[in-house]
């Protein structure tokens, strides 16, 4: 999966599938354990993909729960660590700036809440770096499902109305009055809101 000394880091955002506190949004529709254990299905769906990825080294950035539980979840083939404190922008910033610390010179952040992205999705956007300085998945509520970069741009994670469907209009802006050169991936689907469980029956 991984070699000794990789340069490329891949940071999974996820979180521990306990009832109750996991997509909150779709409780109404699908109950306490249903929203967990979707949350569930949809995180290992990721990790089935990433798993195929080579010479990346691989991240769990995870909230609620702890390591032991994560790894009995998940396996012990990746790093896991607890996310930051702060909103969304602040957590993800901080995920960069640790990545590039630790050596890396590309690091791309994803959710575990799109069922359609693919390992190779995820291999073509560590390939746009090479030329490019940020790369987007597009969402098709307006945020986006995957972010690259080869430095931190605090810039990119700062008075973003994060959880709504301005998310990537807002970053894009920062990107242009920044003069970035940034590329896109194909837009694909979240699931977060009741409206959206219609793509699953596409996918599962």
């Amino acid at each position: 999966m991984t070699n000794k000394n990789p340069k490329n880091c891949l940071i999974i955002f996820t979180r521990y599938p306990e009832a109750g506190k996991t997509k909150t949004r779709l409780i109404p529709v699908l109950g306490a354990e249903g929203a967990a254990n979707l949350h569930r299905q949809l995180t290992e769906t990721v990790i089935t993909q990433v798993k195929e990825l080579q010479n990346v080294r691989i991240e769990v950035h995870f909230t609620g729960g702890n390591q032991q539980l994560m790894q009995a979840w998940l396996g012990e083939n990746f790093t896991y660590q607890p996310q930051t404190e702060g909103d969304l922008g602040q957590r993800m910033a901080t995920a960069f700036q640790t990545a590039f610390n630790n050596g890396m010179e590309k690091a791309v952040i994803i959710g575990s809440d799109c069922p359609a992205l693919t390992c190779q999705l995820i291999e073509s956007a560590f390939t746009e770096l090479s030329q490019d300085e940020l790369v987007l998945g597009r969402a098709a509520d307006g945020g986006y499902y995957l972010i690259g970069l080869k430095r931190l741009i605090p810039e990119l994670f700062t008075g973003i109305n994060w959880g709504t469907s301005e998310v990537l209009q807002q970053t894009v802006e920062i990107a242009k009055n920044l003069k970035l050169a940034v590329s896109y991936l194909t837009t694909l689907s979240d699931i977060d809101r009741p409206e959206d469980l219609a793509i699953l029956d596409l996918r599962f």
